[in-house]
């Protein structure tokens, strides 16, 4: 009974046009009356939920990628990308790549990389021969790299739902609980490097196909290469804000910080940074950035919080225990399961925003992807992947709908020439889900012992 109350619930308030947050609340508290539970449990649930020590690195990563984006360091890293391929056929296109994965690795979120880097990228695609849909699409899909970034403050999310999950990794006869945000942060790096190889051959592809650029007078010609000195010149100029990622990762490396303090001191470097040494930010800007951050903040913590009270629901209903039987009398073969799995997650997270999806679908299927070989690091990269390709598929799709408006192109354009980075995100999405070593190698190399 209370388990139909809670998704009929649930899928009832989402269809109603409610905010995910309130939706997972309401259901909860209907699933709480209907089992007999006091009410202040609820609530007890929540801010315990919100009130962990961790979760300071949460407004600290993502201030951090709020002044980055109004502190003009886009600007630089623009230059640095076109200087070094702007020259090649679909050099801007290329360039775009580059700039948008480095740009997500200081700003660690899509939406901020597309709204930075689609804001100067896209009109200058435009004016110099590209289409507005090729355009949209290297933006969108290039800036998803973000998601999987250290400074991402969705590996915080996806640490704090992993933490209740447990069990004995097939094949290795290891007891797994948890997950470090340490280890996350490591685990990103590889897989974003394949994801920027995959989308710079996708942008070099289609614009060889389509022979970009076409310029005003109907030629295809090149632009000059700029010379190593202007190469050099540009990425000495982009490099003190790319420097944010290095600090992170060193300090963390170096046992100097946890990732929280961490978190802490790039927010001090960034406004140095900004302030002090590209002198491009002002007090009307930092309060933008700031006013962004709170809100933001604010909305994650409630999805924190309310997800707290799911998952107490999830545990006493045994809800995974239940998935788990039903996906497993469906098969028991692992490559089948996790092709089911990142199925049903890319599906969910069409029509959820990210957090949503990572705050419920984690307890929900990181004990069975344990069960069946996959330990949480690996998991962690995966869900991830999903979540960021979500968010550039309608009807949600908030990346894609920020580059269609910047690029003032329909969504239906976009979605016509959209298979062949597509077809590069999948590649990647399956070499991280068949491929252990492919998130592990890293924070097993450092660590000096095995992680999974």
């Amino acid at each position: 009974m209370a388990l139909t109350v809670l998704c009929i619930s649930f899928t009832l308030f989402l269809l109603l046009g409610v905010p995910v947050a309130f939706s997972i609340a309401l259901s909860c508290l209907a699933t709480y009356w209907v089992e007999g539970f006091p009410l202040e449990l609820a609530f007890q649930n929540m801010i315990s939920g919100m009130n962990v020590f961790s979760f300071l690195a949460i407004p600290f990563f993502i201030f951090s990628g709020e002044l980055m984006l109004h502190g003009g360091v886009a600007d630089k890293i623009v230059n640095f990308a076109r200087n070094l391929v702007g020259h090649w056929r679909g050099g801007l296109g290329m360039a775009n790549v580059v700039a948008c994965t480095l740009f997500g690795g200081v700003s660690g979120s899509p939406v901020a990389d597309v709204s930075a880097m689609g804001g100067v990228m896209i009109p200058m695609m435009k004016r110099e021969g590209y289409s507005a849909d090729y355009a949209v699409n290297v933006t969108t899909h290039a800036s998803l790299a973000g998601a999987l970034m250290p400074t991402s403050h969705n590996l915080i999310i996806y640490a704090f739902a992993a933490s209740s999950s447990s069990g004995m990794l097939l094949g290795h006869n290891v007891m797994v609980k948890g997950v470090s945000i340490g280890d996350l942060m490591f685990a990103g790096l590889l897989p974003v490097l394949v994801l920027m190889a995959c989308m710079l051959f996708a942008a070099y592809w289609v614009a060889k196909r389509e022979g970009y650029p076409v310029r005003a007078d109907g030629s295809r010609t090149l632009d000059k290469f700029a010379g190593w000195n202007a190469v050099l010149t540009s990425c000495i100029a982009a490099a003190p804000g790319m420097l944010v990622i290095v600090i992170i990762l060193g300090c963390i490396i170096a046992g100097i910080t946890t990732a929280t303090e961490a978190a802490g001191i790039a927010v001090t470097y960034t406004l140095l940074l900004t302030f002090l040494g590209y002198r491009t930010m002002t007090w009307s800007k930092l309060m933008k950035a700031a006013a962004k951050a709170a809100k933001t903040t604010g909305v994650v913590l409630l999805l924190i919080g309310v997800s707290t009270m799911f998952q107490y629901i999830m545990a006493i209903l045994e809800i995974p225990d239940k998935t788990a039987e039903l996906l497993l009398s469906a098969t028991t073969n692992p490559y089948v399961m996790f092709f089911l799995i990142n199925l049903i997650l890319f599906i969910l997270g069409t029509f959820m925003d990210m957090a949503s999806t990572i705050l419920i679908c984690t307890p929900l299927f990181l004990p069975l992807a344990i069960q069946m070989g996959m330990g949480p690091v690996q998991f962690g990269m995966v869900i991830l992947l999903n979540c960021a390709l979500g968010l550039n598929t309608p009807p949600v799709g908030t990346t894609q709908f920020v580059g269609c408006a910047i690029g003032e192109v329909s969504v239906e354009q976009v979605m016509k020439s959209i298979t062949p980075f597509y077809g590069a995100l999948f590649a990647v999405m399956a070499v991280v889900t068949y491929v252990p070593s492919f998130s592990t190698w890293i924070p097993t190399l450092l660590k000096g012992a095995p992680v999974f």
